[in-house]
């Protein structure tokens, strides 16, 4: 026999595919798409309001709103006013306090539980609600302190609103 020449196979490559950065960049997809849905999602604040048409909601001895207020004014020199209601008509009148247990928490805890007296029973009773106005000349620690005052007396309805009313840039700049 002849030396024929020999048939040349090719050499059979590795057919095998890593799917570790598929696998990688297929998770990262899933959890973008689960975020985004989330957060696509509507949102929708339950607003209740009163029903007048039923016997037994609470009656309050004066205006809904008005009897859960306080406002209290920080000015500077670590001057405190405080008051319950509108100024125009105010159901506790102005009054300086000085901050701390003995001021103006003892007050809140006070106003607090005359709310809580005058809830009816079986219905939630309705919450404080504090309006802080801190005016331009008032220092930050006071900011704080009054903060610190409403965690205390667990006040969860607060705000910080900058703006005056006229009537009270005049009584903080009395005395």
């Amino acid at each position: 026999m002849e030396n024929l020449p020999k048939k040349v196979r090719s050499k059979k490559l590795n057919t095998r595919v890593d799917l570790t950065a598929m696998v990688s960049v297929s998770f990262l997809l899933i959890i973008f798409f689960m975020v985004t849905i989330e957060l696509a999602k509507p949102k929708a604040l339950v607003l209740e309001s009163p029903d007048h048409g039923c016997c037994d909601c609470p009656q309050y001895y004066r205006d809904h709103g008005e009897n859960r207020s306080v406002t209290l004014m920080l000015g500077e020199d670590n001057k405190l006013i405080y008051y319950m209601g509108f100024l125009e008509s105010p159901i506790t009148s102005p009054k300086e306090i000085k901050y701390g247990k003995d001021g103006i928490r003892k007050e809140l805890l006070k106003r607090k539980n005359v709310l809580l007296e005058h809830s009816a029973k079986g219905v939630k009773p309705e919450s404080l609600i504090v309006i802080i106005k801190p005016s331009k000349k008032s220092n930050y620690g006071n900011l704080i302190n009054i903060l610190d005052e409403m965690k205390i007396a667990k006040i969860e309805t607060y705000a910080i609103v900058p703006e005056f009313t006229p009537k009270e840039t005049e009584l903080l700049a009395l005395k």
